[in-house]
């Protein structure tokens, strides 16, 4: 079976990496590149490591009846671009931006979100995706388990991301001679993630209703998240470490690890790893992933193999970067 993709926005981080797994994906033909900004470039312009990967150049236009169109646009740009175009009613859209993950619609469209871990089989019927945001992946994915067992209380988190989490437009907080050899905290206690989180979490736990203290961090390092979360827990280590791999036991690409786990394990892949500590009665789960993959474009065509009955790891069988 052979999808037709299209990609709108594919000049940014998303984009880029959305286009990467496309190319090398065996079921998908990718047929359209859309950047108005970019419209006649060869994608190598933008995406310099695709130079002699393929001929395809950006597009101002493009085909309304593909299999599958991925949007990789700005926040709240895809909610316009839905009202303002027309793609056929077969169509499938899987939208990167946050425009749609408490359950909003555009016109008739409406959308599943897309974290598998949590709604698989509501995914393989759907027609429309919104796809989770990175921090509110690395932190849900570290909850669930606990959220299913009715045992989620108050949780107090920290997490870390590199710098193509703030996207490629340039900021004062992304340019290298600040980012480098720095640290800092943002958003603190309200970042845009944590309605998601709340939102999904109370799926598994409807009763939860006490405060994600989340503490957002930029780090000096291009690409990743770590996520430490702290709650009372009265289970053993043993029971939580077994608690957590009969979770995701089905799941391929959420891995419980038995010791520690690191950043550098699961960058460049689409995993999320997971490490588990308990000292008295407090829990420590500790979540990582790569913001670009599994956080966002591999997720996203992960959602696509799930809606169009492929095998949940095509073009996903990558190798971290571990020097």
């Amino acid at each position: 079976m052979k999808v037709t993709a299209g990609i709108i926005g594919g000049a940014g981080f998303t984009g880029g990496e959305t286009i990467r797994l496309l190319l090398n994906h065996p079921n998908v033909e990718l047929a359209f590149v859309h950047s108005r900004s970019n419209a006649g470039r060869p994608l190598h312009s933008v995406h310099a490591d695709l130079l002699g990967e393929t001929s395809i150049t950006f597009a101002d236009t493009y085909d309304q009846k593909v299999d599958v169109v991925f949007l990789c646009l700005g926040h709240g740009e895809s909610k316009v671009f839905l009202a303002e175009n027309e793609f056929h009613p077969d169509t499938r859209i899987i939208d990167l931006s946050q425009d749609f993950r408490l359950g909003e619609s555009s016109g008739d469209r409406q959308f599943v979100y897309g974290l598998p871990e949590l709604y698989r089989d509501e995914i393989r019927q759907a027609k429309n995706i919104a796809n989770p945001g990175c921090f509110a992946t690395t932190l849900t994915l570290g909850m669930l388990p606990l959220a299913e067992a009715g045992l989620l209380g108050e949780v107090y988190s920290t997490g870390i991301t590199g710098s193509t989490g703030a996207g490629q437009k340039l900021q004062p907080t992304t340019h290298f001679t600040w980012r480098a050899n720095n640290i800092s905290a943002y958003k603190t206690l309200s970042h845009q993630h944590l309605r998601e989180i709340n939102h999904h979490l109370k799926y598994l736990q409807p009763a939860f209703a006490a405060p994600i203290n989340f503490i957002p961090w930029r780090g000096d390092f291009t690409r990743g998240i770590f996520v430490s979360s702290c709650v009372t827990c009265a289970l053993s280590q043993e029971e939580v470490v077994s608690l957590y791999k009969s979770f995701y036991k089905d799941h391929p690409f959420t891995v419980v690890a038995d010791g520690s786990v690191d950043l550098k394990q699961v960058v460049n892949t689409n995993k999320c790893l997971i490490g588990i500590e308990k000292q008295g009665d407090k829990l420590v789960v500790h979540s990582a992933l790569d913001n670009l993959l599994k956080g966002a474009s591999g997720q996203a065509v992960q959602n696509m193999n799930l809606m169009f009955g492929l095998d949940e790891r095509d073009g996903l069988r990558l190798k971290s970067i571990v020097f």
